[in-house]
């Protein structure tokens, strides 16, 4: 079965983000990731990886005023600038702390700029974010996310990904498929995954409806996550679910439905 990281933007919410690295190494995750470390310094969160043995495979660029209801800026071309900085800032924390690939997201489509506009200022961000990443040795990741969740996101599909993709022209840039959004959004998950394994460079999971736990919901992550070993995905799963009570409660889901003994007791 595949090595699963704990999404601690989403797990462990009731204490302080610091606080979660302890408690995902508590729970047995080897490995983490998150939105953003930006609010945070360097040596606050290394200081955490130091004290658990904790890894760091993800978190994302900047996305803007995240509060405030953005969800990325990286199509807006207006904010090519800011998108530009952000690039650099992300690089500086992931070179620091180990991490090995950022996450971009598109953003919501302002509703006043046109669509053509919209996909060159995205793919002139990406080209320029997978070259910044390129020459701190890291990969570039791009996520398409459901229309139901967040309306009005620019890139929604994995075929449009690829398609931005294959644009862009870049060796170091991938899709993040989070099976969550591609079941809401288009199905095929399997088929998908196979078909467009070598072009995946990360895999997120959580249940549909309710966006819970694995096992919780109409998707089959036995079979799934069986498929992910089969056709040879080595990377790691981010759990980026809502638990549906405590994340501690809802663990099971390791065994039950992933076939996977947790390697320490829970907190």
């Amino acid at each position: 079965m595949p090595r699963f990281a704990a999404n601690l933007s989403m797990l462990f919410t009731e204490v302080p983000f610091l606080d979660r690295f302890e408690r995902a190494a508590q729970a047995g995750f080897e490995a983490v990731e998150f939105l953003f470390p930006y609010a945070h310094t360097v040596e606050e969160i290394q200081q955490r990886l130091d004290t658990t043995g904790l890894q760091i495979v993800l978190h994302n660029l900047p996305a803007g005023d995240w509060e405030a209801g953005e969800r990325g800026i990286a199509c807006d071309p207006r904010r090519v600038d800011e998108f530009r900085a952000g690039v650099a800032k992300a690089v500086t924390y992931a070179h620091a702390l180990g991490v090995p690939q950022l996450n971009c997201l598109a953003g919501k489509a302002p509703a006043d700029v046109d669509t053509a506009s919209l996909r060159r200022t995205l793919v002139d961000n990406l080209r320029f974010a997978a070259a910044a990443l390129k020459m701190a040795n890291l990969r570039l990741l791009v996520e398409p996310i459901n229309a139901f969740d967040i309306p009005g996101f620019y890139l929604g599909r994995t075929d449009q990904a690829l398609a931005i993709l294959d644009e862009v022209g870049a060796a170091n840039a991938f899709v993040q498929y989070d099976i969550y959004h591609a079941q809401r959004s288009e199905g095929e998950l399997a088929a998908t995954l196979q078909k467009h394994l070598a072009r995946i460079g990360h895999v997120q999971l959580a249940d549909n409806p309710g966006r819970h736990e694995p096992g919780s919901g109409e998707i089959n992550y036995p079979f799934l996550l069986a498929h992910l070993d089969r056709i040879g995905y080595s990377g790691w799963v981010g759990c980026e679910y809502k638990p549906a009570q405590s994340t501690e409660a809802g663990l099971h889901w390791l065994e039950t439905v992933a076939g996977q003994k947790r390697a320490t007791a829970t907190a």
